[in-house]
């Protein structure tokens, strides 16, 4: 399964999701969702960042699961369709795990 082509990126998405969830990161620029109201309110930035960490984990498991369902071939030009499987299971629900965690954050 290391081999499939976005298993690294899902694994250090979820990685840099844990301190998020844990709540270890105090308000900043730089990491973390970063709107005007999160940015405002501690409540509102640990919130955001807690179900916006698990919607990112959620998201790499997802992609995590297709990667193990669905191996690749050795060349990628024998199965274009199986690349852009696993490039949509990583992309999709990376971006909805975005969409959902700012919806999440405005409504707080």
């Amino acid at each position: 399964m290391t081999r499939q082509p976005f298993f690294v990126p899902a694994l250090l998405i979820g990685i840099a999701a844990i301190p998020l969830i844990l709540g270890l990161v105090p308000r900043n620029r730089i990491y973390g969702v970063r709107t005007s109201k999160t940015l405002s309110d501690d409540r509102v930035w640990y919130g955001s960042n807690r179900f916006g960490g698990w919607a990112m984990i959620l998201s790499g498991v997802v992609y995590l699961v297709v990667a193990y369902t669905c191996p690749t071939l050795e060349r990628w030009d024998d199965n274009f369709s199986l690349w852009l499987l696993h490039l949509g299971a990583f992309v999709f629900p990376l971006i909805a795990s975005v969409i959902l965690t700012l919806r999440y954050a405005r409504n707080l």
